[in-house]
């Protein structure tokens, strides 16, 4: 990376951005309180809150969002008549799963082969990080160019809603020219990459009742309606032969004709085992990005062990559904409910609740924000240019914010590169991504504001 006084002064932050990554990472922030203690979500909240104010952040608020948890909330004036520019990020982590299949403990930020392992290390504590490096190098070279607001989610992987209510609620609060949400990644490790669509999503709560109780499989299997069979036939009709999303009446050909994802490095990221077949057709980017796709996040029924000899009476899944852009993800739930409905067999008693949705969104790739980021981007990994990707997964917020303030602009970029593995166990960071994505924030917000000056 070429020495500028903005890239000197992030490698110079770099030790104290690690530190304050280790004391973020240690909070255990699922925003679920049947997993983990609220208390640790409202410290993590508190931290965050008191970075701000140590950056000269006014109007620094914990906001009580609808669903429970708390966003935080600050802004840092600028010079008179700058645009404002709204960073986002949010505190909020997946839980662990396996903590045993973890190297190193999730909850504590280990380097290790140059990278920093940690559960939020990328998504999206690291991102908060990312934002307070770039305001701290512009702070210390000649000052922060623009109005500054930050927003940081509370409830972000739970997908409830709380923050997008809170907005609909408080549209003035957000307001900003442009908006940097700090939660995509490079489409490799140091390429640099903006992510210009999102897929919707949905959660649904699937349960199945077919008898008063359990009963003993030798006197009545054979006969008796298994709630447990029913579902396994209801979650195998959302799936053809080749793996791909059957949801009836919901578009799953839809092509993508931008950067493309090679099958090789698709089965090495996603670590797909030697001779397994990958699923679906079309290319990889199609699959990814531009169709919908069915995934059973779990099962209620009794496990293997000390399971029992029975017909079972009650069954129960939660199935996520990702809606592709172009789709409206309310028009593609109740797809997924008729569908569900109609291939309930045996007329069993089925309970369908919706517990989260997002609308998908896409980008305006030409507006003169991203001719901004291309600039600081290519400056900040040289000899590189811009990609424009797509993602796979789901931010809600954004499409929230696209619907109240119709005339700014959106960018995504963050630390969620393919080494980073978020959502699985062993989630790392690279600090090298950090550092210059860092001073790619910082030149963009420095090419911004002289763009909206000429």
């Amino acid at each position: 990376m070429s020495q500028n006084p903005i890239a000197e002064t992030i490698a110079s932050l770099m030790p104290r951005a690690k530190r304050e990554l280790t004391e973020l990472v240690a909070f255990q922030s699922v925003a679920d309180w049947a997993q983990f203690p609220k208390s640790e979500s409202e410290a993590a909240a508190n931290w965050v809150a008191d970075a701000l104010r140590v950056e000269g952040f006014q109007d620094v608020a914990l906001l009580d969002t609808p669903d429970g948890t708390q966003s935080v909330y600050g802004f840092l004036p600028g010079p008179e008549g700058a645009p404002t520019v709204l960073l986002y990020a949010h505190y909020d982590v997946q839980p662990p799963l396996d903590d045993a299949a973890w190297t190193s403990p999730a909850f504590e930020l280990t380097e290790r082969d140059g990278r920093w392992y940690g559960r939020g290390a990328a998504d999206c504590k690291g991102g908060f990080i990312m934002h307070l490096l770039a305001l701290r190098a512009l702070k210390a070279n000649g000052g922060v160019p623009v109005n500054v607001k930050v927003i940081v989610e509370g409830s972000e992987e739970q997908g409830t809603g709380g923050l997008q209510q809170y907005a609909e609620a408080h549209p003035e609060l957000l307001t900003a020219d442009t908006i940097v949400i700090g939660d995509a990644g490079n489409f490799r490790l140091g390429l640099p990459t903006v992510t210009a669509t999102l897929r919707g999503m949905c959660l649904v709560k699937v349960k199945i009742d077919t008898l008063g109780g359990n009963l003993h499989s030798g006197m009545f299997g054979g006969a008796a309606p298994d709630a447990l069979a029913a579902l396994i036939r209801v979650l195998d009709s959302l799936r053809a032969a080749d793996g791909s999303t059957t949801v009836d009446g919901l578009a799953s050909d839809e092509v993508w004709d931008g950067l493309q994802y090679p099958e090789a490095d698709f089965r090495a990221d996603a670590k797909v085992l030697d001779g397994v077949e990958l699923i679906g057709e079309g290319t990889i980017a199609d699959r990814l990005w531009a169709r919908p796709a069915v995934t059973v996040l779990g099962i209620d029924c009794p496990p293997v062990i000390g399971a029992t000899p029975s017909v079972h009476a009650s069954a129960g899944a939660l199935i996520s559904l990702r809606v592709p852009p172009g789709v409206d993800t309310a028009a593609a739930v109740k797809l997924l409910q008729a569908h569900l409905e109609a291939r309930t067999p045996w007329k069993a008693r089925l309970e369908l609740e919706v517990v989260g949705q997002g609308q998908p969104f896409q980008a305006d790739t030409d507006s003169p924000a991203y001719t901004s980021m291309r600039r600081a981007l290519e400056a900040a990994y040289p000899g590189q240019e811009m990609q424009i990707s797509g993602m796979g997964g789901s931010i809600p917020l954004c499409n929230t914010l696209t619907s109240l303030y119709p005339e700014a602009e959106m960018l995504l970029i963050g630390l969620s590169e393919p080494e980073a593995q978020i959502h699985a166990v062993n989630e790392s960071v690279s600090p090298q991504e950090l550092e210059r994505l860092s001073v790619a924030e910082a030149l963009f917000l420095v090419d911004y504001a002289e763009s909206k000056r000429a």
